[in-house]
């Protein structure tokens, strides 16, 4: 039986370690109130990260970030702006996308991986 809450926390692992590689510092995974929930938070020395994870088989029908529409940015953005309310910060915030395409689902050997960052304001 196929799982989303568990195929969609395996992409938010992938996507927390892809942050890993590349210096990043996991701050939050799942963070959710009552305005939205966050895939995943990082940060580095310059920016803190709000990240949504966008989990697809395949590019055919349409990119994995085409699904993160107005209405949904706009959730991430009040659930960061609560989040930065209660964490206070001098990093600059950004909204990154990380699109995984893994079609055999989570066994998938390699995914592709595609990182949008500053993916909306």
């Amino acid at each position: 039986m196929y799982n989303h809450r568990l195929t969609g926390r395996w992409g938010e692992a992938l996507a927390a370690e892809y942050y890993r590689k590349k210096h990043y510092e996991l701050v939050a995974l799942n963070y959710s109130c009552r305005y939205g929930e966050i895939d995943v938070i990082v940060r580095n020395r310059r920016f803190i990260v709000f990240v949504e994870v966008k989990l697809r088989k395949s590019e055919q029908f349409a990119r994995a970030a085409d699904y993160v529409d107005v209405a949904k940015q706009n959730r991430i953005r009040t659930t960061a702006s609560l989040w930065l309310s209660l964490n206070e910060t001098a990093l600059q915030p950004r909204f990154d996308v990380v699109e995984i395409y893994a079609p055999e689902g989570m066994e998938t050997r390699k995914p592709k991986i595609n990182l949008i960052e500053d993916a909306f304001q």
